[in-house]
């Protein structure tokens, strides 16, 4: 032979079209969990029961609200409840409330987000140290430090006004937030960060080109939270504020009850009515919320 034939390998293996190896399928059961299904049902109704008890109490009138079967619909449902919620002030107290809930997500978030960041990034005694000092605030509750922030409110003469329920709502509600965001960012892949590196990127750039792209469960998890932490708060506003002008919905409900009695039917439409506009915050993000938890372990 005047040349070198190259010689290929020769295919020992199954012919083409032939499976080499039987794969594994997973097996599903088909066998019934009643105690699982007892307990669906069960969730169900505790969580249904009360709705649908509040709502038909809302629909009636004041003269049967004593007198009525919580489970047993209205014999004449009504509106004018609601007129009477819309009528008092509730668009005032839905202003307020949304306005303190927005400004409490982006404090949360704007402080929250670098500070995780560094507390992953950061290989150093005094960050660790700084992150475990700051997740004390977990098990600080608000009512043991009432007092002194009451003091603080008043030398900062923010009584009185929405900032005296933003800000201590907002520092509450980070330690939870930095806890959520730090395992979020645990689970970007160190070979990331080292690539953008190797461009020559800043540590400010990888944190919005980078993390904040990838975060976005965590973070959506964050913004619900905190929100959630506003909308419902009620210690902040009954001590902080005193007038009708920085009043939240939580506060309004108090509009329903005198001295002489309570105006339940009325009082029910004001929480159902207050409640619409979270609710359909969490059906939106929901499954960001629940990703975002499930991911607060991190690696």
């Amino acid at each position: 032979m005047s040349h070198d034939t190259l010689q290929r390998p020769v295919r020992t293996g199954p012919a083409a079209g032939t499976d080499p190896a039987p794969r594994r399928r997973k097996h599903w059961s088909g066998r019934a969990n009643p105690l699982a299904g007892l307990g669906s049902v069960l969730w169900l109704a505790v969580v249904v029961v009360p709705v649908y008890a509040m709502i038909s109490a809302s629909l009636t009138h004041q003269s049967e609200a004593l007198g009525h079967n919580a489970l047993k619909p209205p014999s004449h449902p009504t509106l004018d409840n609601y007129g009477t919620v819309l009528h008092n002030g509730f668009g005032h107290l839905l202003w307020n409330t949304v306005l303190a809930a927005a400004a409490v997500v982006a404090i949360v978030l704007v402080l929250c987000v670098p500070l995780s960041y560094v507390a992953v990034r950061t290989r150093s005694i005094w960050s660790g140290a700084a992150f475990r000092l700051f997740l004390l605030g977990v098990a600080i509750p608000a009512q043991a430090v009432v007092v002194p922030l009451y003091l603080m409110i008043a030398k900062l003469d923010l009584y009185d006004s929405l900032l005296a329920i933003i800000l201590p709502t907002a520092a509450f509600a980070m330690p939870v937030s930095v806890l959520i965001l730090t395992g979020t960012l645990r689970d970007i892949s160190e070979d990331l960060y080292e690539a953008m590196a190797l461009d020559g990127a800043s540590p400010t750039r990888m944190l919005f080109q980078l993390v904040v792209p990838l975060a976005k469960g965590g973070i959506s998890t964050v913004v619900v939270y905190a929100a959630l932490q506003a909308w419902n708060g009620l210690l902040f506003p009954l001590i902080f504020t005193q007038s009708d002008g920085p009043r939240v919905l939580t506060l309004g409900l108090f509009n329903y009850v005198s001295e002489f009695g309570v105006n339940i039917p009325a009082l029910l439409a004001s929480v159902v009515l207050s409640g619409v506009p979270i609710f359909v915050v969490y059906l939106v993000a929901r499954r960001a919320l629940v990703g975002g938890l499930m991911g607060v372990g991190g690696k």
